[in-house]
């Protein structure tokens, strides 16, 4: 099966039911994905799919044929980490990180989708995302600082 996953074509011979997160994982060493609950429920396996916010748990790799995956190790480019993440390091939003992953990409998809959210919007979209640590509250202020940064960037490219 052919994957695009982090703008880099990969074949991989496996199952077509098979579990992206498994191929992720085992086929490619992509782990930033993690195993969390194995039904779609925490997020900890969340990658973007053609932008969309995707349990890679429970999504067969053939979902995927001819779609871009993008993973937390493809996000940020040769020179720097996407504002988001640079957010989430700034605003302290993580404590063990076992979440961190998910909770960015899903992050990234909202602010793509919605530059400007509320924060009933940012806790809407990432209520699908589990943080046993409890760091919700920076997690919320990591996204809005985020929007802003990207806003800012817009601005300032605006006028070169």
């Amino acid at each position: 099966m052919d994957l695009l996953v982090n703008g880099q074509p990969h074949r991989v011979s496996v199952e077509p039911d098979a579990a992206l997160l498994y191929v992720l994982r085992d086929h490619l060493d992509l782990t930033g994905a993690k195993y969390g609950c194995g039904e779609g429920q925490c997020g900890a396996c969340t990658v973007l799919v053609d932008g969309t916010a995707t349990r890679s748990c429970i999504t067969p790799v053939s979902a995927v044929a001819g779609k871009q995956v993008l993973t937390i190790e493809g996000l940020a480019d040769a020179a720097r980490l996407h504002p988001v993440q640079e957010s989430f390091i700034k605003c302290d939003a993580m404590q063990c990180g076992y979440c961190t992953p998910g909770m960015i990409l899903s992050s990234v998809a909202l602010l793509h989708k919605t530059p400007s959210p509320s924060d009933a919007e940012i806790k809407h979209a990432l209520e699908g995302n589990v943080c046993r640590c409890g760091t919700y509250n920076r997690i919320v202020s990591a996204v809005r600082q985020a929007s802003q940064s990207i806003k800012t960037a817009s601005r300032d490219s605006d006028h070169v």
